[in-house]
C-alpha cells in the first residue's frame, strides 16, 4: 500500500463476529443461541456489514440462510481470522496465569531469593517461576514482571511495597579466619584484611564504634558486588561488611560467622513490590503470602546482635 494512502476502515468487530457464526451454522437463530444473542440483534449485525460493503452476504430463506458468492468470499478468511485472534488471546492468558515473573537485584537473588524459591516451586507447581536480575527500579507496564523485590525506602509511586526485612551491616568472614587473626574486638579489626574496603559501611561502622578507618592500600581486594565479597570471605581471604539477613544460610550452616559482634542498620530495607492494580490477582497474593512468610522465619532464625541505625542513604 503507498505511503500515502490510509489504511482501510474495518467493519465492527461485534458485526464480523456474528457473521462468522452465522455463515458457519448457515442459521441466524443457531448463531443467536451460540452467541447469547437474539435472532433480531444477529439479522441486525448482518444488515450493518452487508450496508458496510454495499451487497447482500446472505440469501434468506423461511428456515435458514445461505450465503452469497460475496458471502462465501468472505466467509473462510474471517473465520480464520477470528480463530487467530481467538489463539493468540487464548496463550497470552494461559501464560499469564502460569506464569509467574520476579525481578530482583543480583546478589538478593543468589544468596536469599533463589535458594527458597524451590519450596515455593513445590508448593505451587502449577506455576512457571522466572526471575530476572536487574540493577534498575522496573517497569511494571512495559517489563512483563509481576512482582519486584526492591532495595530502597520503600515509597515508590503506583505499586504496593511490604517489607521484607530490615538490613543490618555487620563484619562476616570464615570461622578459621576469625580464629586464625583471634578476632574479638572491633579494634581488632584494624589488622585484619578487609574485603571492598572503600565501601561507605566500613567507614560507617569502624566510626559507630568511635575508630579511624584503617588503611588497607595494597592489602585487600576490592569486588563489585556483595555476593562476590561474601564468597571471597568464606574462602579466607579477608573479613567482608555485608547484609547478614542475605547469607542466613551460610551463616546457619557455619561457613560464615560474625568477625566482631556488631551491626550498623541500614535506612533503606528489602521490599516486595507489585501494581496495586493487580494486588488480588491469585498468583500475586500467593507468592506474596509466601515470600512474607519466609521473611519473617527468616529473621526469626537469624540472631542479629546489638545494633544502632547508622548508615543513611541520600533521598531518592
Amino acid at each position: 500500500m503507498p505511503a500515502h494512502l490510509p489504511p482501510p476502515k474495518l467493519p465492527p468487530l461485534a458485526a464480523v463476529r456474528v457473521f462468522e457464526a452465522a455463515a458457519r451454522h448457515q442459521n441466524f437463530t443457531r448463531a443467536a443461541e451460540e452467541l447469547g444473542m437474539t435472532q433480531a440483534a444477529v439479522s441486525y449485525q448482518v444488515r450493518l456489514l452487508e450496508d458496510r460493503v454495499g451487497a447482500a452476504l446472505f440469501v434468506r430463506r423461511p428456515r435458514q440462510v445461505e450465503l452469497t458468492p460475496l458471502g462465501q468470499r468472505l466467509a473462510k478468511p474471517v473465520a480464520k481470522a477470528l480463530a487467530d485472534i481467538g489463539m493468540v488471546f487464548r496463550e497470552i492468558c494461559e501464560e499469564n496465569q502460569t506464569v509467574l515473573t520476579i525481578s530482583s537485584l543480583q546478589t538478593m537473588a543468589i544468596t536469599w531469593l533463589s535458594p527458597r524459591l524451590a519450596q515455593f516451586q513445590m508448593e505451587n507447581p502449577q506455576f512457571a517461576v522466572r526471575v530476572r536480575t536487574s540493577q534498575h527500579l522496573v517497569n511494571f507496564s512495559t517489563e512483563g514482571v509481576d512482582l519486584a523485590v526492591r532495595y530502597g525506602p520503600g515509597s515508590w509511586p503506583g505499586v504496593t511495597a511490604e517489607k521484607l526485612f530490615d538490613c543490618h551491616y555487620a563484619p562476616l568472614c570464615a570461622p578459621e579466619l576469625r580464629e586464625r587473626l583471634q578476632l574479638r574486638e572491633a579494634a581488632d579489626l584494624l589488622r585484619a584484611p578487609l574485603l571492598s574496603a572503600d565501601e561507605t559501611s566500613w567507614k560507617v561502622w569502624f566510626a559507630d564504634l568511635g575508630l579511624d578507618m584503617p588503611q588497607q592500600a595494597g592489602r585487600t581486594m576490592s569486588l563489585e558486588m556483595q555476593a562476590m565479597n561474601v564468597q571471597a570471605a568464606m574462602r579466607g581471604h579477608g573479613v567482608t561488611m555485608a547484609v547478614p539477613e542475605l547469607f542466613a544460610y551460610d551463616i546457619a550452616a557455619g561457613r560464615l560467622v560474625y568477625a566482631v559482634e556488631h551491626a550498623v542498620r541500614d535506612e533503606w530495607a528489602y521490599w516486595i513490590v507489585y501494581p496495586q492494580e493487580r494486588q488480588r490477582e491469585r498468583k500475586i497474593r500467593l507468592f506474596r503470602d509466601w515470600i512474607l512468610a519466609e521473611a519473617r522465619a527468616a529473621a526469626m532464625a537469624l540472631p542479629v546482635m546489638a545494633s544502632s541505625r547508622g548508615l543513611t542513604r541520600p533521598a531518592p
